[in-house]
């Protein structure tokens, strides 16, 4: 049982340390990915530079992946528990799944993140769905660009179908057309489902909370309680003061009834 203890608490040291270094590695993954993919005339030396750093930073993800498989007390659980996290790692190795590259990234931004509180967690979210619609777009437009029967051929385009896409509003004026494209448009569909749907619904709970502080009547104030807690101590000022006053008469009368 111990073992186990020390073993999980060396997962989660593993994990603290590589946090930030694993978070810069995945912005610099979104940036040396896009580049090529926003300057079609890249040249061809920079070109292979931000394929080499690609492959190298995706080398450094599955090293994460499997010190922390090794690290687990229970490998089997954490192979179950972490089914996506390998498929996205493997699968990209096809060159018609490397989008999925982009997946592991935001998946390394989003760690650790259900500890946050509602406020810290709403602008997270809001964040991240800003996100997943630029990746998204970079994703759709190298999938589209090229294709004969594409429709999206700039990333202002792109952009433009992400935002239609992840608020359900839909137009059709630009949709994928590849197969690529459209598993695009199907993960974009289901994440976006549910990060508009918590964004929504936290700026409809916080409304309500403020409405409902404005109808309600403030409560009390420190500095309320200080005066009361001033003037309940000057009362019992008094009340000793009296008590002292009154005793010696007392006292008197009761010597003078035993002396008659």
């Amino acid at each position: 049982m111990l073992m186990a203890m020390d073993v999980e608490v060396g997962v989660e040291r593993w994990e603290k340390r590589t946090a930030a270094a694993l978070t810069a590695l995945a912005v610099l993954f979104i940036a040396v990915y896009a580049v090529p993919i926003l300057w079609p005339s890249l040249p061809p030396d920079w070109r292979t530079v931000c394929a080499a750093a690609n492959a190298t930073i995706w080398v450094l993800f599955a090293v994460d992946y499997v010190v922390r498989l090794h690290l687990s007390s229970d490998r089997l659980r954490f192979l179950r528990s972490h089914l996506f996290d390998l498929a996205v790692l493997v699968l990209p190795v096809l060159r018609p799944l490397r989008i999925l590259r982009l997946v592991t990234a935001l998946l390394l931004l989003n760690r650790r993140t259900e500890q946050w509180t509602r406020g810290r967690l709403s602008l997270y979210v809001g964040a991240s769905t800003v996100l997943l619609v630029l990746v998204a777009g970079l994703a759709v437009l190298d999938a589209e660009r090229g294709h004969t029967d594409s429709n999206i051929d700039t990333y202002p385009q792109a952009l433009w179908w992400g935002v239609v896409t992840i608020t359900t509003v839909g137009y059709g004026d630009h949709y994928p057309a590849t197969t690529a494209g459209r598993f695009v448009a199907i993960g974009l569909m289901i994440g976006g489902i549910g990060l508009i749907g918590f964004v929504t619904g936290s700026l409809a709970s916080w409304i309500v909370e403020r409405v409902t502080a404005t109808d309600r009547p403030a409560g009390a104030t420190k500095a309320d309680i200080d005066a009361v807690l001033a003037e309940l101590g000057a009362l019992r000022e008094e009340v000793a003061v009296l008590r002292g006053v009154a005793s010696p008469p007392t006292q008197a009368a009761g010597a003078a009834g035993r002396s008659g």
